[in-house]
């Protein structure tokens, strides 16, 4: 068979199966095709690029894990207990000008019905102290006393050796805490240690009470329940 003739045979086969018509490939044989071949693995190099992504990621990922802890306690919990620190402080402070006064009160008790009507004229508000004293915590007078920047009343109770202070004033404009609340009696109260001393911090209406004293904890709280009664 001559070249020539072998180059017209090739292409008139080629011409004949260029008229043929074209039928896409049905999905089982796609499905065979791809099983038959299947993907090729990621080559070294991809597998770089993609380290080089992901160290990144991954990093900023634990720094943002490290960070953010700080971030809350800097932004949202040390402000707060900012606010809480000056308040406790205050109470503390006024706690202890009754207890080394040499005259800490300045209308002795002859009950709360004869305490209570003394401020009278003597605050630009009426101090609501529902609990006149008992056996375990007798009242043993009054004074006129600051908080901050605003006149207080200062109620004294005894419980066995201890001296307890009661700061009764406007709780309007001081920058109270947000959190850390916990329920005394018929309200939530803020409760801190510091100095030897304990502290509960409450507000009811329009007035915030401070109770200061180094009896213990539980003994505070009882007091508390008394002046701040449920409803």
């Amino acid at each position: 068979m001559s070249r020539d003739w072998r180059a017209e045979v090739e292409a008139a086969l080629t011409g004949a199966l260029g008229r043929l018509p074209h039928y896409p490939a049905s999905p089982e044989l796609k499905r065979r095709l791809r099983a038959a071949w299947p993907e090729p693995t990621p080559s070294r190099w991809t597998w770089r690029r993609r380290l080089r992504v992901l160290v990144p990621a991954v990093a900023l990922a634990a720094l943002a894990a490290v960070l953010a802890p700080i971030a809350w306690d800097r932004l949202g919990m040390r402000p707060d207990r900012e606010r809480a620190e000056r308040l406790v402080a205050e109470a503390v402070n006024d706690h202890v000008r009754v207890l080394i006064s040499a005259q800490p009160l300045e209308v002795k008790s002859g009950g709360i019905h004869q305490v209570r009507p003394w401020f009278t004229g003597r605050l630009d508000f009426a101090p609501v102290v529902p609990f006149e004293g008992d056996a375990e915590f007798p009242l043993q007078g009054g004074a006129v006393g600051y908080f901050v920047d605003r006149k207080a009343a200062v109620l004294v109770y005894g419980h066995r050796l201890h001296t307890i202070s009661l700061l009764v004033f406007r709780a309007d404009g001081l920058d109270w805490p947000r959190r850390g609340w916990t329920r005394v009696g018929g309200v939530e109260a803020y409760a801190e240690a510091t100095r030897g001393f304990n502290t509960l911090l409450w507000r009811r209406d329009d007035l915030g009470y401070a109770l200061i004293s180094d009896v213990e904890p539980a003994a505070l709280r009882a007091l508390a329940a008394r002046l701040a009664p449920g409803s």
